[in-house]
């Protein structure tokens, strides 16, 4: 059970920033940093993430204070973060090294001029299904030196939405933060709640949420496999693989009867069991691993794909690890975090999770650790389905009592941790963070680009594997 471990209010902001600093330098990583309006002023609260747990710090910006000193020249990790935070609440940040609007930008400046550079605006409108970015692409003609992004085109307030909902509705609005994330992101919520009142998951309901959150997995790693492919033109591994992933979202109706794993996740457990017994989820489990494991081995096999993929966008393990960089993203560049390991949850503490890590960083690298991930998300998919042929069916929720409190949630997404740091009073939500890994690595994306050329992107965004509408919120 995920619990809030280590709260505590520092005494002002500077020795805030001096406690982040000593966690961080022992190997903390710094999860997320957000503001709280509060009558007495604005709560600054930072998390830091270690093993087995999150530890919560905060510390009080008075009301009428202006400014407070910046994080992000002593942890550059906190730089979207406090310009979100100057964004959404006006104080400002003194000594962030670039305070330009985030959350509602502007006219952005260019960042290489010369002669014969110029910009090439790309987005927010693309073709397909493509969410709403805009890339701003500053070029002599074919080299990309840097690479400006604006992904608040559709910021949909998300947190603000929480406050005065019963907790038990929040789930609802956790669900559609991320649609690709939706089951990690209720799981996350859910377990927030659960600190605070108190509440255990049935094993049973603990087996269902590990099912669910590894199908969601199969399909964001098989759609990024899509999307590389689509980019190569190889049209026979894109109709392949396309079909692969309608079939676990097929799946995944099967058992819930929606095609995302929605309304399953619940507070105390989940709605109800699967609606296909244990033997009928492991025979299709089963043909799904076939297929997909021999597909895969014919896609690796492809060198003029592969070839595309190797030395793209590379992202050096050294600046992976000072970020804090979550999910494939991190694990293609050196880091072995993993919250199913790290802080397990669910089910995961019992079922066991094998984290592989490559040290390359570029596309390629970000390819394989998905691909590791397939076949060991099959392999959890099994031992659930299994565990669940022997549990009591009857046992999927335990019952919920809101309380008054703060609690802490995680749970790793297909794109890394999904972290939820929810606060109720007098029984309705007054605070609801939600931070998505999307929003956490997307600030690395442009850094990635020097060096490469403008054949290279497709394959660059495709390999984050991010989402827009998690990263906007």
């Amino acid at each position: 059970m995920n619990a809030v471990t280590g709260c505590e209010l520092a005494p002002s902001v500077p020795v805030l920033w001096q406690r982040v600093i000593t966690q961080v330098a022992a190997g903390a990583r710094l999860a997320d940093l957000f503001g709280t309006a509060r009558a007495a002023g604005l709560l600054l609260s930072a998390q830091l993430a270690s093993p087995g747990r999150i530890t919560t710090l905060d510390a009080l910006v008075p009301a009428g204070q202006a400014s407070y000193p910046a994080l992000t020249p002593l942890v550059g990790a906190a730089f979207w973060y406090e310009r979100e935070i100057h964004d959404l609440f006006g104080v400002v940040p003194d000594g962030h090294p670039r305070l330009d609007p985030l959350v509602l930008p502007t006219g952005t400046p260019p960042h290489v001029v010369g002669p014969g550079l110029f910009t090439i605006p790309h987005g927010p409108v693309r073709s397909g299904v493509v969410e709403s970015i805009e890339y701003l692409v500053e070029t002599p003609g074919e080299d990309i030196p840097h690479l400006n992004m604006r992904l608040f085109y559709k910021h949909r307030g998300i947190e603000a939405r929480y406050v005065g909902l019963h907790p038990a509705d929040g789930v609802l609005q956790a669900e559609r933060t991320e649609g690709i994330a939706s089951v990690a992101h209720a799981i996350a919520y859910c377990q927030a709640l659960e600190v605070i009142a108190g509440t255990e998951v049935p094993w049973p309901a603990a087996l269902v949420r590990t099912l669910h959150a590894e199908l969601e997995r199969l399909r964001c790693h098989l759609d990024v496999i899509v999307r590389l492919t689509d980019a190569a033109g190889l049209g026979v591994a894109v109709a392949r693989f396309g079909w692969h992933k309608e079939r676990v979202l097929r799946l995944t109706d099967q058992l819930c009867g929606s095609r995302f794993g929605r309304a399953v996740v619940v507070p105390g457990g989940v709605s109800s069991p699967p609606g296909l017994d244990p033997a009928a989820v492991l025979d299709a489990i089963g043909e799904l691993d076939r297929v997909v494991t021999a597909d895969v081995r014919l896609l690796m096999g492809t060198a003029s794909f592969l070839d595309r993929l190797r030395r793209t966008g590379p992202l050096p393990s050294a600046r992976a690890a000072e970020h804090g960089a979550l999910g494939p993203i991190g694990r293609a560049s050196g880091s072995t975090d993993d919250a199913r390991r790290s802080r397990p949850y669910a089910a995961y503490g019992s079922l066991g999770v094998s984290v592989g890590a490559r040290h390359d960083g570029d596309a390629l690298a970000r390819l394989e650790v998905r691909v590791d991930e397939l076949a060991g998300s099959f392999h959890l998919l099994r031992q659930a389905a299994d565990e669940l042929a022997e549990a009591d069916s009857a046992a999927m929720r335990s019952v919920y009592e809101p309380a008054d409190g703060r609690g802490i949630g995680w749970a790793e997404a297909p794109q890394g941790e999904v972290l939820y740091d929810v606060r109720i009073e007098d029984g309705l939500i007054t605070r609801c963070r939600g931070r998505s890994a999307s929003f956490h690595n997307l600030v690395l994306m442009h850094e990635v680009f020097a060096g490469d050329i403008l054949t290279d992107f497709p394959f660059i965004e495709a390999s984050f594997g991010l989402s827009v509408a998690g990263a906007a919120g």
